[in-house]
Formats: C-alpha cells, sequence, structure tokens
C-alpha cells in the first residue's frame, strides 16, 4: 500500500501520520493484504486490506472486514486478549478506502519452542479463554457480513444455508473432492436435525489453529520453572474474520485441525473450568463431524481461487481429503 494512503489512514484514526516510521508487509494470510505499522514511539499497529470486489472468492468471504471487527468487539466484552479496532472503513469509495486498523497483541505465532509441560499449561490457558468467548451471545445466527444474507432466528436455518454456500462454490469453481458434491450434499442432510439442539447464537472464531495464536514469553527467555506467572502465556487471538453466531462446538474443529478435540484433555480441563460446556454425546458428535466437513470444504475449495499452487493441491488430497471423507462418513451413522 502507498505511503500516502497509508498516511490518510493513520489521521482517519486520530493518528499523526509523521509519527509513521516503518510499513512492512506480514505473512501468512491467504485473502487479506496485512501490514504492520510501526510508529517512532515503538507502538505497533496492524493494517488490513480486502482485495477488490472483482477478486475471486467464496461466497462466505465478501466483507470479512465486517466480521473480523464484531469479533475484537465482542471478544474484548468478556477479556479476551485480541487486537482492539482503532480505524475500519468499509466503503471502497472512501479516501482511504476499505480497511481494518488494530492494535498488534503481544507474542509471535505459536509454534514447537515451548517445552511439553509449556505446551499443557498453555493449551489450558487456551481453554479458558475460548471458554469466556463462548460465554458471548449474538443477535441471530450466521455471518454477521451479510455476505450469506441477514442473521437468522435458529442455527439450523443458518448452518445450512453456509454449507450449501460452499457446495455451490466448488460447483462454481469446479473444485476436486474426494467424493461428488450431490452425495456430500445428501450425508450432510442427514444430520442436519441434530443442529436443532442449538438455542442460543454464541461467539464463535472458527479459525483457531495454531497460527492465529499468539504466545508471549516475559522478558529474559523461557522460564525454567512454566508453572510460574512468569511462563509464557497467550498474547492475542487474532485473524478473527472467520467468525459467526452459531455453536460452540464448531470451534473445536480448528482447534484441533485434522485431529480428534477429545484427544486435548489439556484444553478440554481449562474449557470446562471456566464453564465451557463440551459434552460429546450423540447428537453432538454428529454436529461436531458436520463442522468438520464444513471446515475441511472451504480448505479443498478455495484453493481454486487463490491458486496456491501444486504442492498446497498435493497436501489437501493426502492430508485434508481423508479427514473430510471420515467426517462424511460418521455424520452418516
Amino acid at each position: 500500500m502507498s505511503e500516502e494512503r497509508v498516511g490518510r489512514i493513520l489521521e482517519a484514526a486520530g493518528i499523526p501520520a509523521g509519527r509513521l516510521v516503518q510499513c512492512r508487509p506480514l505473512s501468512g494470510g491467504t485473502y487479506n493484504t496485512v501490514e504492520e505499522l510501526l510508529l517512532a514511539d515503538g507502538t505497533r499497529y496492524v493494517l488490513k486490506t480486502p482485495p477488490p470486489h472483482t477478486a475471486p472468492g467464496l461466497s462466505h468471504e465478501r466483507e470479512l472486514l465486517v466480521s473480523e471487527a464484531e469479533f475484537y468487539r465482542a471478544a474484548g466484552t468478556v477479556e479476551v486478549p485480541v487486537p482492539r479496532v482503532v480505524g475500519v472503513s468499509f466503503d471502497a469509495s472512501a479516501p482511504t478506502g476499505r480497511h481494518l486498523l488494530m492494535t498488534a497483541c503481544p507474542g509471535d505465532m505459536w509454534d514447537d519452542s515451548p517445552a511439553l509441560d509449556e505446551q499443557a499449561l498453555l493449551r489450558a490457558e487456551l481453554g479458558r479463554r475460548v471458554a469466556r468467548l463462548h460465554e458471548v451471545s449474538g443477535p441471530g445466527f450466521g455471518y454477521p457480513s451479510g455476505a450469506l444474507g441477514p442473521l437468522s432466528a435458529d442455527w439450523r436455518s443458518a448452518f445450512t444455508g453456509m454449507y450449501d454456500a460452499v457446495l455451490d462454490d466448488a460447483r462454481r469453481f469446479g473444485a476436486w473432492l474426494p467424493r461428488p458434491v450431490d452425495e456430500v450434499a445428501r450425508t450432510a442432510r442427514s444430520a442436519y436435525g441434530d443442529l436443532d439442539e442449538v438455542a442460543v447464537p454464541r461467539l464463535v472464531h472458527f479459525d483457531l489453529w495454531r497460527g492465529n495464536i499468539l504466545v508471549e514469553r516475559p522478558a529474559g527467555g523461557p522460564d525454567p520453572d512454566p508453572a510460574r506467572h512468569g511462563g509464557p502465556r497467550i498474547g492475542g487471538l487474532i485473524d478473527g474474520e472467520r467468525m459467526f453466531w452459531g455453536d460452540p462446538l464448531a470451534d473445536f474443529v480448528s482447534l484441533a485441525l485434522l485431529d480428534d478435540i477429545e484427544k486435548d484433555r489439556d484444553f478440554l480441563t481449562g474449557y470446562q473450568k471456566e464453564g465451557g460446556r463440551a459434552g460429546f454425546t450423540g447428537p453432538a458428535r454428529r454436529r461436531l463431524a458436520l463442522y468438520r466437513s464444513y471446515l475441511y470444504l472451504i480448505m479443498l475449495v478455495e484453493t481454486v481461487p487463490r491458486a496456491m499452487g501444486e504442492q498446497h493441491d498435493a497436501w489437501l488430497r493426502d492430508a485434508v481429503a481423508p479427514e473430510l471423507v471420515a467426517a462424511l462418513d460418521e455424520v452418516a451413522r
């Protein structure tokens, strides 16, 4: 982005443009352009800019910035560490264009550097944070961006609309799937009745893999005793653009991406201690399988408009497609 436009965005947020000393791109995003802004006093901001409306994408991806801003607003009400929005515009014709300017959370992307006991403590803390997210209720079910229409009064209507939309995207883009689209649709419909158990729309991030979780270490490096207050902790939950109001169980998919959340005892212990409900009844497991299939469909379909490359496509076929098949088989049982 040009320095002039960045300056206009800062000024619109009440920040003098002359304080900007560096603007650098951040990697990891697959949809929006993401940049870090460093000010003269050391303050860091993150700036997101969406692609043009004409860019190819999935149906639910229109106006993702609306959803992301909503996630940070809602998560902030329960003191979960998330960025704070300092400037936003959803108007492409505005002098600043469409953008989301937010504070930068402390820490780095969660990797394998923490020791095993530190990992266990971090998973328990993450469980507590996610339980707090799920305390927040919304005005209706679905994507707040309005990409698939207004919020619904019931979860079945909202989620079936979401599921149908990604299947329509698969047809539109000619995406490869391990099973025919119509067969996937029939299998999913067999479990739609279980969605009626969800009565209250809760805040769901839906993209909480470790790349969207920042871990902050205390100054001075690793703590030899991670049980102390000075050990690593969750610095921020970021990239809330995929959020929706729905069933909290849906968050368990990305939290155990390509795996089974029931194996993560540390996370579940923290989640339940903070008041989160994680009962894996038959209907709950079928709903969870539905949500797994939804995310894995998104991953397989989005690679077409993103043109992620042959290596990524091969990984999807080898790693993600079998998980989609397994989820659909569980739905059908």
